[in-house]
């Protein structure tokens, strides 16, 4: 059987996501770091794995997997005992839904490059860096509190395991305490985020363990 390897970034949302739906399915694998600082990423041996190149990239099964959700759902249908999406379609349409409010609309506008490119927009960029994260994951993960059922004894996101949308939360807020975002909006989210960081699936994860 051929080694599974994880090409990733220890901060990477997407890579940090990846490594948590590893670790909950038992999957052993071997990081291969991808420096995202030093523009590795754009080099020709990574964009040969990627032409996005973006992190991570999983080589699992023989295959070459990107994008990190495609891959989540991947392990959700090839790893036996994977809870990642419930069994009912409402279910799943509401973990997606949950999901994607991360992935797809908080991340890319607070992604490296987006982040990049502003900053070379003006001339204080340290401190225009700071208020555009600042505001964007505080926006946004305040709707995902609103999102999330107020009323509902769901000790996860959805239920009582983590699903994908747990998977995709916790990196968010890893971010969002590294900017110094204003999280008292977001009762819910904290008290999830704490019973995430008691699996060891989650703690193994963490972008302090996986830096290089």
């Amino acid at each position: 059987m051929k080694e599974t390897v994880l090409y990733d970034y220890w901060r990477s949302s997407a890579s940090y996501r990846v490594r948590i739906a590893l670790n909950l399915v038992g999957v052993d694998y071997r990081s291969d770091p991808v420096d995202l600082l030093t523009g590795a990423h754009r080099g020709p041996d990574h964009l040969a794995r990627n032409p996005q190149g973006l992190v991570p990239v999983l080589d699992i099964d023989g295959e070459r997997l990107t994008q990190s959700l495609a891959i989540i759902e991947y392990l959700a249908e090839t790893r036996p005992g994977s809870a990642f999406l419930p069994g009912d379609a409402i279910g799943r349409q509401r973990v997606r839904a949950l999901s994607h409010a991360i992935a797809m609309d908080i991340h890319p506008v607070c992604n490296l490059g987006v982040v990049a490119h502003v900053m070379a927009s003006t001339q204080n960029g340290e401190a225009v860096r700071r208020a555009w994260m600042q505001r964007f994951i505080g926006d946004g993960l305040a709707a995902f509190e609103r999102m999330l059922d107020a009323s509902s004894k769901d000790l996860f996101c959805h239920g009582d395991s983590p699903t994908m949308a747990d998977i995709c939360l916790v990196p968010q807020v890893y971010n969002a305490r590294r900017w110094d975002v204003d999280l008292s909006r977001c009762p819910r989210i904290v008290a999830v985020d704490a019973r995430c960081a008691e699996l060891d699936a989650f703690a193994n994860a963490h972008p302090d363990r996986a830096k290089p």
